[in-house]
């Protein structure tokens, strides 16, 4: 029997079929980095592990009773899910995974070595130091949450008798309009109808950062920086925009990114 590794790999396995499960808990079990494999054998089971048990890595099955693989992921937002890997016999599957930011997905049935592939993926993605620090600050994040109140992944917005629903993350900064602000998606402006204090209270801090009195920015969609003067930058996002990020947001930008600018 091998003993267990240091830092070993927490890895939830969730499927709502125990043969399947089991078949990941044995080509798991041959790693030496993976401690002891938790299972869920359905959707609720998982959600209930991810918060209380923080595993590093989860096989996600996407067609389960009740609670799918997607819904799970959509009740614990993406930008506080473990590095996940989508396991499903539906290929169809595959273009709404990688939208979920997902590592990898495995389509039933799988080979080992289609199964060692992914596995050197996952191994790869968690030696990065920062991923695994940002992943515990998201965890930390998500635990201070109320339950019933936890970060925007959508924005609803209503005009002109139509409703729209807008993903977080495909915002690329927001700017303040008056009393309401301008959400920047994809170049083009959309009125919200919020203040910018509250949508900082409400979006997660470790995709969207205050810079400016009347800006907040997504981390993701910033190109590069342009000193200004006087310790003020310009931030140069997706799609050609610009935003200022004053000396008094700027400790908050170099926080978020871990280094002094």
């Amino acid at each position: 029997m091998r003993s267990p590794p240091d830092k070993a790999i927490r890895v939830l396995v969730v499927d709502d079929e125990a043969p399947a499960r089991q078949r990941l808990t044995d080509l798991l079990g041959k790693h030496q980095r993976v401690g002891p494999v938790l299972e869920a054998a359905d959707g609720r089971m998982a959600l209930n592990m991810i918060q209380a048990e923080r595993p590093d890595l989860v096989f996600l099955d996407v067609q389960m009773p009740e609670l799918t693989g997607m819904a799970v992921l959509d009740a614990i937002g993406t930008a506080q899910m473990p590095l996940t890997i989508f396991v499903t016999a539906y290929d169809q599957h595959a273009v709404r995974a990688f939208e979920a930011n997902a590592l990898d997905y495995l389509l039933k049935p799988f080979s080992d070595e289609r199964f060692e592939v992914t596995m050197l993926r996952a191994e790869s993605r968690l030696n990065d130091l920062d991923a695994r620090e940002l992943g515990r600050r998201m965890f930390r994040t998500l635990s201070m949450l109320p339950a019933a109140d936890p970060y925007l992944d959508r924005l609803v917005v209503k005009s002109a008798g139509t409703t729209q629903f807008i993903r977080a993350s495909d915002i690329d900064w927001i700017e303040a309009a008056g009393v309401y602000v301008n959400l920047h998606v994809a170049g083009k402006a959309i009125l919200y109808r919020a203040s910018l204090q509250e949508l900082a209270d409400r979006l997660d801090p470790l995709r969207f950062i205050r810079v400016h009195r009347s800006a907040i920015v997504n981390i993701d969609s910033v190109v590069r920086l342009e000193p200004i003067s006087h310790g003020e930058f310009d931030v140069l996002l997706k799609h050609g925009a610009r935003a200022r990020v004053s000396r008094t947001y700027r400790p908050l930008l170099e926080k978020r990114l871990g280094q002094t600018l």
